[in-house]
């Protein structure tokens, strides 16, 4: 290697002059795609306007823009900006797009006439979401109730039903109760206890979330018979005395997907047969389940003298190695735990497999062997989000709390418990 660098010193400059050029050349490959999609997407389908409607402009473009615009429509869009406060680097005047523009700027660009039309639904998210960034029109004929979804580059035709067929969910009566609350504290609620629920087609009610709303707290409650999650919010409290709510999973679900993160507010209002939530653009109505929730609290129990504190990420990934060699059709997992130890352990007879890994944890007392199923055991642990977790355990036939050790928010209590297995 020492000669070879000797004879090529002479040409260093040259051998440093290819090295440039081909890291040159390879920049340019690796940025021929964004630049190709850029000129699909931007030259040709947004006529070269990166930014249909942008949030910030220069005073010099934003006259640019005004002389391509049509004479009547130049009003309203000088009308959308207006000059920024804020700092920026440039020079000269930069004008902001208004916020009461920005919550239009999904509305629609142009209707002819009003009316009403049943689309299929999964058809027509299948169909839009394949669609890139672009205009699209949507023709309706009436008296077929055909519906013509045109793009720039073709046309789809969707079959779809009169909007006066579409059953209407019966209003609550005046008896229902109601109460604001906040759309972030609702949304933990469901997040923090929805993996808990059940599939049980002759249980319904253990398909739910569980909603206590007193005086003192809010408590989500779900559970599977294997599993329970019992998630309290102190910072949320009825004023009108003490309600219960039994929760769907897929009016829950929906919830989950569209509800924000923030303390906006939401408005419940439910009777034993109803509910309806409403907060910003949105109104959602659903038919609750017919039953009464198990009695949870008689399932926890109340003296367990053995904790063991573990860090949550060792423990979680030490269960995913041991678990493969579990069987599979228990998937049994065994925690033995002694003073400062903790022995994960699972074996499959039937394939002679087995496999077992030593973590140290924090415990002082009498050794106890019990046995849980891994997967549960995994999914109560990725949904706690302290470092650390506290198992609290009485002895091998009764069930298992799984706590957060650390609780960064006071205004919130979180327990979980697991049914043992024989081991």
């Amino acid at each position: 290697m020492t000669k070879l660098l000797k004879f090529l010193k002479p040409y260093a400059g040259a051998v440093a002059a290819i090295i440039c050029v081909l890291i040159v050349q390879a920049y340019c490959d690796l940025s021929l795609p964004a630049y190709t999609s850029d000129i699909v997407n931007v030259g040709i389908q947004q006529s070269g306007i990166d930014e249909k409607v942008p949030e910030q402009i220069s005073e010099e473009d934003l006259g640019k823009l005004l002389m391509l615009v049509p004479s009547d429509q130049q009003e309203e869009v000088q009308n959308a900006y207006e000059e920024s406060k804020a700092d920026h680097s440039y020079d000269g005047k930069v004008f902001s797009l208004k916020e009461s523009v920005k919550e239009d700027k999904e509305e629609l660009e142009s209707l002819e006439e009003e009316g009403k039309i049943t689309i299929p639904a999964k058809i027509l998210l299948d169909i839009l979401k394949e669609f890139p960034e672009q205009p699209l029109t949507f023709e309706i004929n009436t008296e077929t109730n055909e519906v013509k979804i045109i793009s720039e580059k073709g046309e789809f035709s969707v079959p779809g039903e009169s909007a006066e067929d579409y059953p209407i969910q019966a209003a609550l009566n005046d008896s229902s109760n109601d109460l604001n609350s906040k759309c972030g504290l609702i949304l933990e609620g469901i997040v923090k206890t929805i993996f808990a629920t059940a599939n049980d087609d002759l249980r319904p009610v253990m398909n739910c979330i569980l909603i206590e709303m007193n005086e003192d707290n809010f408590t989500f409650v779900a559970s599977d018979a294997h599993k329970l999650v019992r998630y309290k919010r102190f910072d949320a409290k009825s004023e009108n005395g003490q309600f219960s709510l039994i929760l769907p999973k897929k009016p829950a679900l929906m919830l989950k997907n569209i509800l924000p993160k923030d303390d906006s507010e939401l408005k419940i209002s439910f009777n034993d047969k109803m509910a309806c939530f409403v907060f910003g653009d949105y109104k959602m109505t659903s038919t609750l389940v017919e039953g009464r929730f198990p009695n949870y609290n008689s399932v926890i129990p109340q003296n367990n003298p053995k904790k063991i504190i573990i860090e949550k990420k060792e423990l979680y990934n030490s269960l995913r190695r041991v678990s493969v060699m579990a069987n599979q059709a228990s998937n049994l997992v065994k925690f033995d735990v002694a003073e400062g130890k903790i022995v994960i352990s699972a074996q499959d007879m039937d394939y002679s497999m087995s496999g077992h890994e030593t973590l140290t944890c924090q415990y002082e007392g009498e050794n106890i062997a019990i046995g849980f199923k891994s997967p549960f055991v995994l999914e109560i642990l990725s949904n706690i989000e302290s470092e650390n977790v506290v198992l609290e355990l009485s002895d091998p036939t009764r069930p298992g709390l799984f706590l957060p050790f650390e609780n960064e928010d006071n205004d919130e209590d979180l327990l979980m418990l697991l049914m043992p297995m024989m081991v």
